[in-house]
């Protein structure tokens, strides 16, 4: 995977519907479906709105005005305060809070193992 498709904490932004919430039809169907069921996004607003509220993602790397979660913790610690690309590159990988959020979904499990497999890599 493509380190420009991969959030600092191991997720596959390449596979993101909030990031190719621009791009690709399907995904923003699933998006804006989403939004909706959260009460973000009304049954009559469209596209237009994503755009103007900036409801995408343009990943860690990109710009915080339109990072999902421009206030996550481990981009803050990653990138801000450590300067790096993702969490396999830190010092004290796997700190204890990663390990922590990582049992919290089978999609953080799976993204802390391909950070185990990246810092394996790089020895």
């Amino acid at each position: 995977m493509s380190e420009q498709m991969m959030a600092a904490c191991g997720l596959d932004c390449g596979k993101c519907e909030i990031r190719l919430v621009l791009t690709d039809p399907g995904a923003a169907k699933v998006a804006m479906d989403w939004y909706r069921s959260r009460g973000w996004l009304s049954e009559n607003e469209a596209m237009s709105e994503v755009i103007e509220r900036k409801l995408y993602c343009t990943g860690c790397h990109g710009s915080r005005e339109t990072h999902w979660s421009a206030d996550c913790w481990i981009l803050q610690c990653c990138v801000d305060q450590h300067g790096h690309s993702n969490c396999s590159e830190c010092q004290s990988f796997p700190c204890s809070r990663l390990v922590a959020w990582a049992k919290g979904d089978e999609s953080y499990r799976v993204a802390l193992a391909r950070l185990r497999a990246l810092r394996a890599e790089i020895g």
